[in-house]
């Protein structure tokens, strides 16, 4: 389903590099050395922004050079800026920017001037533009909520509260269970509410986990949609100046971790034109330019997709998807940046893509949950192993060599929440 303008293999411009921007202390992800591999194996310079010099990304092969730069995703926009354009000036030549979390992604949207500016010293960063105020809003739970009544796609009922008392008041009211999130992208790091999205099973758990929230809770209080009555899928896109699809690729999730959380441990492509159509139609509407990665579940009590999640840059599985002209959501982004064609070819569908070191946890709560994908295919057409690669072996044992005290910590966490009263889950 890949919607692009020309048959040939793609061809980059090898002498735009491209940058993995990254805020914040997550060394294991897996998306930013999927990019690097992405462009690096067409010859493409790949530089990025790590924790350390010890990351998986950073021991790539695929990789020209590591920056380490320790952030938090807290610092002062205008520090972070700074940074970038001085990692500009050391790459020495205009660079395609890769966000891959929320703050570097409404960061970049924010200061497209100073970025791209040829007062830079190095001719610019290339990255798509965008109205500076959007990717904010769609990173925000509840301004995409209001996107999603004003251009009328369906999304789960839900309530904002101010106050602690508000808290109270929904309480005593709603239907349990609900779906607590952080409200905003960047208070997530500062001052989260919650461990990602979580499953608040009774009015008392609520009201418990509410005492650490404050005056100002930075939450969502969402509808729950019933695993057992739902299927999620996602939506990867890249989406050029005219909001109109270059690449545009649809699939469903089979596992994730925390179950049924947002992290996709296992998942297949899945050709679903519908889903596709109410993606492209609403990007439109909105006007966004670049890459996508939406979480939507289907709700068999209704019919209907509701969209949970909009991610106004690449998702860290997005190497799930690539077409038969082998373009991926990367590749179509720096092919139109450096004003190349992007060529067609269809999805593959039925290809899978496995995040092994949470992928076997996954597994194993599934199967005690009797939860089943039904539009997941029995066999895969071709696995794409998030860590593992032939030509590229160092980020896959670096990966578990700093995998161990993470995960456990982890686990710990989801003991304690779930003690609390509450799932973590979406």
């Amino acid at each position: 389903m890949a919607r692009t303008s020309s048959s040939a293999r793609p061809t980059p411009d090898r002498n735009v590099p491209g940058l993995i921007v990254k805020f914040g202390n997550y060394p294991l992800h897996h998306g930013g050395v999927g990019a690097i591999r992405s462009l690096g194996r067409l010859g493409v310079p790949m530089y990025a922004i790590t924790e350390d010099r010890y990351t998986p990304a950073a021991v790539s092969r695929h990789l020209t050079r590591a920056f380490p730069w320790p952030t938090t995703g807290t610092e002062e926009p205008e520090r972070l800026v700074e940074g970038l354009l001085r990692i500009g000036r050391r790459i020495g030549r205009p660079t395609v920017l890769i966000p891959t979390d929320e703050e570097a992604a409404v960061l970049i949207a924010e200061h497209q001037d100073e970025l791209s500016g040829t007062g830079t010293g190095f001719g610019g960063f290339l990255f798509p533009r965008v109205e500076a105020e959007l990717p904010r809003r769609l990173a925000s739970k509840q301004g995409l909520h209001e996107l999603c009544v004003e251009h009328g796609i369906t999304s789960p009922a839900a309530s904002f509260p101010e106050s602690t008392a508000d808290i109270v008041e929904f309480a005593a009211t709603a239907c349990f269970p609900v779906v607590a999130k952080n409200r905003e992208a960047f208070t997530r790091r500062k001052r989260p509410a919650v461990n990602g999205t979580t499953r608040i099973e009774t009015p008392e758990g609520l009201l418990t986990l509410a005492r650490d929230w404050g005056e100002r809770p930075g939450v969502i209080l969402q509808e729950y949609l019933p695993r057992e009555q739902a299927e999620d899928w996602i939506v990867h896109a890249y989406f050029d100046g005219d909001s109109v699809p270059r690449a545009m690729f649809t699939g469903v999730k089979v596992r994730s971790w925390p179950p049924h959380a947002g992290m996709t441990a296992n998942a297949y492509v899945v050709d679903n034109p519908e889903l596709a159509d109410l993606a492209a139609r609403f990007i439109k509407q909105i006007g966004f330019t670049g890459v996508i990665d939406l979480d939507l579940r289907f709700d068999r009590r209704d019919g209907q997709y509701k969209l949970l999640d909009f991610n106004p840059r690449m998702g860290a599985q997005f190497r799930l998807f690539e077409s038969e002209s082998g373009i991926d959501v990367i590749r179509a982004m720096h092919l139109d940046l450096t004003g190349r064609a992007v060529p067609e070819g269809e999805q593959r569908a039925g290809h899978r893509y496995v995040v092994e070191n949470i992928d076997l946890p996954a597994l194993l709560a599934y199967r005690r949950s009797g939860y089943t994908t039904p539009h997941a295919p029995t066999r895969a057409s071709g696995t794409e192993l998030a860590w593992l690669a032939m030509d590229d072996m160092k980020p896959f044992f670096t990966m578990l060599a700093r995998f161990v005290r993470p995960g456990a910590k982890h686990l710990y966490q989801l003991w304690r929440t779930h003690r609390r009263g509450s799932t973590t889950t979406k």
